[in-house]
């Protein structure tokens, strides 16, 4: 019934953004049955339809007809609900993230690109979305009282370079959702293991972040900093993991590294989550290798290649290096070993 009504209708439920449906819904110009502003909700698991499911108690059919315009009335508060809860942002980068990060907001955010300043009177969360080594410059054009509102959405180890900023507490996205070209929708990062989603924030802004990409059909765990570190260092051990062994079977995707390299790609996870662990303390939840195999799968089309060495497996040679210089065996034998093969170090 929904197909012969509204034939262009199932496209717009099949979209990530909520946004995009109603919007849709709001634009319907005919005669609805009562009983529709129901069929159309229940499809989504969002608790923002709630506003205009909740009115229509009775799953019976209802052949008495309610107008357009009252349809179109509910939508718009659900709308206003919505956009409400999506704070206008300002976005450092158009890359294929910062763009997908401007597509998920109304409208209001403002983009920064290569040589632009950040805008001293906006207010709200600064997402950076640039590559690792571009961070310094990103503060030059911040006003320095804007740096606390500055959200991270780089891969590897920020931590140093945040400390030695006086960022200790800036707020952290890692994000397992990827965008494969510039202007595509973003896949959620849902694995096996983690069906509920691997994307996770942390700061003062992570509500914020989570709220946009939840609107967006997109995961996103808000956490504490200590449960954020811990989670932002299994990423940086897959990636270094699974970047490293890629790099030394030249053209092996990730796809690739997972199926036919496991073994390999396996010990070094073991032995870099060893090394992390005794360098910060802390112990790892069960299962890791089967979780960033996991993961894997879902990316599994993606290249492989050692880049950012400073911010992804030069932490871990670091490490290394530290050991050995006060007379210790290394924590990562195979990694440095590797590395030298490669040529890296």
């Amino acid at each position: 019934m929904l197909k012969k009504q509204f034939p262009s209708l199932q496209l717009h439920l099949s979209t990530p953004s909520i946004l995009d449906v109603l919007r849709r819904l709001s634009e319907l110009t005919v005669s609805t049955p009562r009983h529709m502003a129901r069929t159309l909700i229940l499809p989504s698991s969002n608790p923002h339809f709630s506003y205009i499911h909740s009115s229509h108690t009775s799953p019976k059919f209802n052949k008495s007809l309610c107008s357009a315009n009252y349809l179109r009335i509910r939508v718009s508060a659900t709308m206003a609900a919505v956009q409400e809860s999506v704070i206008p942002t300002v976005i450092i980068g158009a890359g294929r993230v910062g763009q997908a990060l401007q597509s998920m907001g109304t409208g209001k955010d403002v983009i920064v690109k290569r040589g632009e300043k950040v805008p001293e009177n906006f207010p709200g969360p600064i997402f950076v979305c640039t590559r690792n080594d571009d961070l310094d410059a990103v503060l030059e054009i911040t006003p320095r009282p804007r740096w606390e509102d500055l959200v991270f959405f780089q891969n590897g180890m920020l931590e140093p370079w945040l400390q030695s900023k006086g960022l200790v507490n800036a707020s952290q996205v890692l994000a397992y959702f990827a965008v494969a070209k510039l202007g595509e929708a973003p896949t959620d990062g849902k694995t096996e293991t983690n069906p509920e989603g691997l994307t996770a924030a942390s700061g003062k802004w992570a509500s914020a972040i989570a709220a946009r990409l939840h609107l967006a059909g997109l995961s996103c765990k808000v956490l504490d900093k200590g449960t954020f570190e811990k989670s932002m260092l299994e990423k940086l051990i897959w990636i270094s993991a699974f970047m490293l062994v890629g790099a030394r079977h030249q053209g092996s995707t990730v796809g690739t590294v997972e199926k036919e390299y496991r073994n390999e790609v396996v010990s070094l996870i073991k032995e870099l989550a060893s090394a992390a662990a005794a360098e910060k303390n802390i112990i790892f939840d069960q299962g890791l290798e089967e979780r960033l195999c996991a993961y894997s799968r879902t990316v599994a089309h993606f290249p492989t290649a050692l880049k950012e060495f400073k911010w992804r497996n030069g932490w871990f040679y670091s490490l290394s290096q530290k050991s050995t210089a006060d007379g210790r065996p290394d924590p990562c034998p195979t990694h440095t070993s590797w590395l030298k093969e490669l040529g890296a170090i």
